[in-house]
């Protein structure tokens, strides 16, 4: 059993929704991301994502662009965030680690090698933006080998045949985007969503969690009453943009601390 199976395992069993932050490794500096992380796990973060920052990230708003550039201007590169992780795993045996990209800088390292990079430094789940399930195969069945989860998104217009396709590969839980467009819109729409989710569970097999368009904790706790997690991403890197690098740390773990009470209310 995967770390990530483990701990979504344990928050149901406690009828509890899984607190999924993301962040962009680097920013805004690349020796704040270890603290970054570790204070997103003192405010209550169950799994942490953490971005490889891209140059050409199709997926992302201009918030999570805005990151990008900056880990990318202090030469943040995937290695280096690997050992980062390493580095974070030293003392912290026990969050999952979801490594969230695109497919350049892996293949540019190589399928094999990434896979068993993130084996030795104790990534759990990795999610590529821009892989298709038909494409994915080959590094699913890599990180399989190792243990490690193929974690893929699903969007409001998937269709049924690709959403059975997903299910054969995924492991540890499904990306629902909540909505059409990039990360950091806005216009949720709660019903949709309460429909379409408990029907993409029954399909996968795994557990789902919903991001994109979440800003804040009214809109986190509407979502933890179909949602097996909820994923903030945009919302989180604002916090780090905006603070102070004196209270930078003080404000991540506030703003999960606030999201993880109006997850458990």
């Amino acid at each position: 059993m995967s770390r990530i199976e483990a701990t979504l395992g344990q928050l149901a069993a406690g009828g509890r929704t899984a607190l999924i932050p993301f962040f962009t490794a680097g920013d805004p500096e690349p020796g704040l991301t270890v603290p970054i992380m570790q204070a997103l796990v003192r405010g209550g973060a169950d799994i942490i994502e953490v971005g490889v920052p891209f140059s050409d990230p199709m997926a992302d708003g201009p918030t999570i662009q805005r990151s990008s550039e900056r880990a990318l201007k202090h030469g943040t590169s995937l290695r280096q965030i690997l050992g980062l992780i390493a580095e974070f795993r030293a003392a912290d045996k026990t969050t999952p680690v979801v490594l969230m990209g695109y497919a350049n800088p892996i293949e540019a390292m190589g399928l094999e090698a990434f896979a068993e990079q993130c084996r030795e430094v104790g990534v759990d789940g990795v999610l590529v933006v821009d892989y298709p399930p038909e494409e994915c195969a080959p590094l699913a069945q890599l990180l399989a080998a190792r243990g490690i989860d193929a974690i893929f998104l699903l969007s409001p217009t998937t269709v049924d045949e690709r959403i059975d396709e997903v299910a054969r590969l995924a492991r540890g839980y499904i990306y629902y985007v909540s909505l059409k467009g990039v990360t950091g819109a806005g216009n949720l729409d709660l019903s949709e969503l309460r429909q379409r989710i408990p029907r993409i569970r029954a399909r996968v097999g795994v557990p789902v969690g919903v991001g994109f368009g979440i800003r804040d904790a009214a809109t986190a706790s509407a979502i933890s009453e179909f949602a097996d997690a909820v994923v903030i991403g945009s919302r989180l890197v604002e916090e780090i943009e905006r603070a102070e690098r004196t209270i930078l740390l003080d404000r991540v773990s506030g703003f999960m601390r606030e999201m993880r009470t109006a997850l458990d209310a």
